[in-house]
């Protein structure tokens, strides 16, 4: 009688803990999501409020909105921004709206000075990124390797890759990613713990 009781206790339990949630800004964060996760609870939380507010500021300036793209993109506290902007006027606008942002320790400022790209090149960017992740999805020699673990981000064939990684797994991605057809360089904006 006692086993009867125990295990549908047990699978309860385990059920409940892996579905409680945060809700953010841009969604929730589950338990399930963060088994892989190296940043904490609080850091995916941050930098969540980072890329809205960033978004928010930076697309309520018209002149940026017209003459700019611009991508921002956080990870522990470490702000990528890429894109392109037709001049260094805007540049600095766009770099300093982040840079004030609660929260950000570090930018990475990648935009370039170059009318924005078109619809062709970000849409060839994404099949980039797509082919970076179903590649990243292969490894098998990285015990508890999870491809989540690194964010890409490609921006005219220059891909980024962030993340929290030990440098042997840093070594694979960019070798994976260096293989995968259009890419043009590599970019990246690791944070190494080890």
């Amino acid at each position: 009688m006692k086993k009867r009781f125990l295990l549908p206790l047990l699978v309860n339990s385990l059920l409940v803990g892996g579905c409680s949630t945060v809700a953010t800004d841009d969604g929730e964060i589950t338990e399930q999501s963060l088994l892989h996760e190296r940043r904490t609870r609080d850091a995916i939380i941050i930098d969540k409020r980072i890329e809205t507010e960033a978004y928010d500021e930076l697309n309520a300036d018209d002149e940026l909105l017209n003459q700019c793209h611009f991508t921002v993109t956080a990870y522990n506290g470490a702000v990528l921004v890429t894109g392109e902007t037709p001049n260094e006027e805007l540049r600095k606008k766009i770099i300093t709206t982040v840079q004030v942002i609660p929260g950000v320790k570090l930018i990475h400022n990648n935009l370039m000075i170059a009318d924005p790209s078109d619809a062709g090149s970000r849409a060839n960017d994404v099949l980039i990124t797509d082919t970076i992740r179903i590649a990243l999805s292969q490894i098998r020699t990285i015990p508890d390797f999870d491809p989540s673990m690194v964010k890409i981000i490609t921006e005219n064939g220059v891909v980024y890759l962030m993340g929290l990684v030990h440098r042997d797994e840093g070594s694979v991605v960019i070798n994976l990613t260096r293989l995968q057809p259009g890419v043009k360089q590599i970019v990246t904006v690791f944070e190494y713990i080890d």
